[in-house]
């Protein structure tokens, strides 16, 4: 995993621009501590920020193909490529030669080799910019699910792009500007796709290929879900998606340095993490590592909330003692989540204000922090809720029925809106009901259509597409930011393309043929398991519930308001505020209670720190 930068200008020469092009490769030091490089050539300047993991001695960029005495093509790469080994064997039966052990280089040549048409054929998480000397071209290339972020911003003689908004922002022609529009998407959690907040910055969309040329800027989808008839039968499924497994998770443990899991102790992580211990891969060299997080006790014992029945820490225990791996338990502070150096870190880290997720953003980076002093990559349960069906509201008839992101649905909004404290009038003048009503009414005209399917799989199938091109976004870039700014490599085996296609199509009675949530993946994964596991109830990402947490965000949001500079004022309505302030906190503090003081501060901080102009 790494970072990546760079730009084109085709009225410039960017040879005498290698200062300018390092400071923004700079930006991104946390995302490849191993190794920084830069390339210029007349029109184009790359940078990168490497993280080493495979063929740590090779595989350094911007990486160049030559011939005949010069560069005819230059990489930036940033991912991981996990059929890179079959590739290479291909290239090199077409006469390819490779100096490196690296997947960058197979990336490189299998690009002088099928053009663009080399992104159908990797299977990884990857976001990568080749410059073609010889065309004068560059393309800009995500992988198919949106793991790896890339960001763009055209200008009228080429464009600048980067893993993470701050190294585009760092560009002086970049206004750190955002409109209505931008604000919107801060404000609710839809994630409209190719959208970056910042005006005139995007997003290289999952799937899609940006070509950038003297003749403007053209994009090519190469991969969507589709709709297909599903075929098999329930056996046949789960055999099925347990050969998938086994294969995707054999394949992301390739890796030349020390590799663990993530386990919460739940379905998914607990999955991957018996995959992964049974592979020869891993146990030819001692017990797997594993990791899970939670909070140091605060004089009260836990309370299920609307999504979270259970802690996790038994369960952890279980899986860990069931499977045999060498397991540590990161256990937090919870006053600490609310430090400012902590939450500087985290905004440093996103670009954006780090709001409707609350404390899971500075715990996250505290777990990652943690776990990147034992292993450089850990593999992830994320996405398994996208893709099985796993969250609440799959089985809430009105969120199911409803006109709207299902988890925006009545009775799990509250966990997602942090609108609390701002003030009516900026709401209106936003106009966010006709906002989320055409966001919604945009992802469903993308959803693909199977003629003859029944009413309920169509019902069905929408809710399946919007999560996984929308809501898992949201956590995918979570995960990517929290972990790259500790220099972290997080895998997600759930997101590899074959296992989301087949189980997309697969009928709804069928995906919950036992009455639950993620039956298929419960049943080909539970000979694995310990009951206590395969029994356990979907449980989110633990959240502190010290009322300690809260008092310190209070104090926070009293400051803000005694602040007359302070630029998120003219934003709140102050009343709202002041009323939260002198509310009684209680003993116990669930996360939900605290969504309006947590974008309240993350806004003031962001349009603070990234002296953001705000053009309403």
């Amino acid at each position: 995993m790494c970072g990546i930068t760079g730009w084109v200008d085709f009225e410039r020469d960017l040879r005498h621009e290698r200062r300018a092009t390092a400071a923004m490769t700079g930006t991104m030091a946390c995302r490849g501590p191993d190794a920084e490089g830069v390339w210029t050539d007349r029109h184009a300047a790359l940078g990168h920020r490497r993280l080493a993991v495979i063929d740590l001695e090779g595989g350094g960029q911007p990486m160049t193909a030559e011939a005949d005495g010069r560069v005819i093509a230059c990489l930036t790469y940033s991912g991981e490529v996990y059929n890179f080994r079959e590739l290479r064997a291909e290239l090199a039966s077409h006469g390819h030669a490779f100096r490196t052990r690296s997947d960058t280089e197979v990336v490189l040549r299998g690009y002088l080799h099928w053009g663009e048409g080399v992104a159908e054929r990797l299977n990884g998480m990857f976001a990568f910019a080749v410059w073609d000397a010889r065309s004068e071209e560059l393309l800009l290339v995500r992988d198919r699910m949106g793991v790896k972020p890339l960001y763009y911003f055209p200008t009228t003689s080429g464009v600048i792009f980067g893993s993470e908004p701050k190294a585009i922002l760092d560009r002086p022609e970049v206004p750190r500007r955002v409109t209505a529009d931008g604000l919107r998407e801060i404000l609710e959690i839809v994630k409209s796709p190719e959208h970056a907040v910042f005006s005139g910055m995007y997003e290289v969309r999952p799937g899609h290929v940006v070509r950038v040329t003297r003749s403007g800027l053209t994009k090519r989808r190469y991969w969507s879900l589709e709709a297909r008839e599903h075929t098999d039968d329930l056996p046949t499924t789960v055999r099925t998606v347990r050969e998938l497994l086994q294969d995707i998770v054999e394949r992301q443990l390739i890796s030349d340095v020390p590799l663990c899991t993530l386990l919460s102790g739940g379905l998914d992580s607990s999955a991957i993490t018996a995959l992964a211990a049974r592979s020869p891969t891993v146990r030819g060299e001692g017990p797997l590592r594993s990791f899970s997080v939670d909070f140091h006790p605060h004089g009260r014992e836990y309370v299920a909330d609307g999504l979270r029945g259970t802690s996790d820490a038994s369960f952890v225990r279980d899986m860990a003692r069931h499977v045999g791996v060498e397991h540590q338990e990161i256990l937090l502070e919870s006053g600490e989540m609310a430090e400012p150096g902590l939450r500087a870190k985290v905004l440093r880290a996103v670009d954006l204000p780090p709001a409707y997720w609350g404390d899971m953003w500075p715990s996250l980076y505290r777990l990652f922090q943690s776990v990147r002093q034992h292993s450089t990559v850990a593999l992830s349960g994320e996405a398994a809720d996208e893709v099985f069906g796993g969250y609440r509201w799959f089985f809430d008839p009105e969120a199911v029925r409803g006109e709207t992101f299902p988890w925006l649905a009545p009775a799990t909004r509250v966990f997602f809106d942090g609108k609390q404290l701002l003030d009516p009038g900026l709401l209106r003048t936003l106009g966010m009901d006709d906002f989320l009503r055409d966001s919604f009414a945009q992802a469903m005209g993308e959803v693909p259509v199977l003629p003859g399917e029944s009413a309920v799989d169509r019902r069905m199938r929408r809710l399946s597409h919007v999560h996984l091109t929308r809501f898992v976004q949201t956590l995918l870039d979570r995960k990517d930011r929290m972990s790259m700014a500790v220099g972290l490599e997080v895998r997600v085996p759930f997101c590899d393309h074959r296992l989301v296609d087949y189980v997309f199509n697969v009928p709804w009675e069928m995906k919950t043929f036992d009455g639950r949530e993620k039956s298929l993946l419960r049943a080909a994964t539970a000979d694995l398991l310990p009951e206590s596991v395969v029994r356990r109830v979907k449980s989110p990402y633990p959240t502190t519930q010290d009322p300690a947490y809260d008092r310190r965000l209070r104090t926070a949001l009293g400051e803000v308001l005694a602040d007359p500079d302070a630029p998120v004022l003219p934003l709140l309505d102050r009343p709202a505020a002041l009323r939260l302030i002198g509310s009684e906190v209680g003993d116990i503090s669930p996360q939900h209670r605290r969504t309006g003081t947590e974008l309240a501060l993350g806004l003031n901080s962001w349009l603070s720190a990234y002296a953001v102009t705000l053009d309403l």
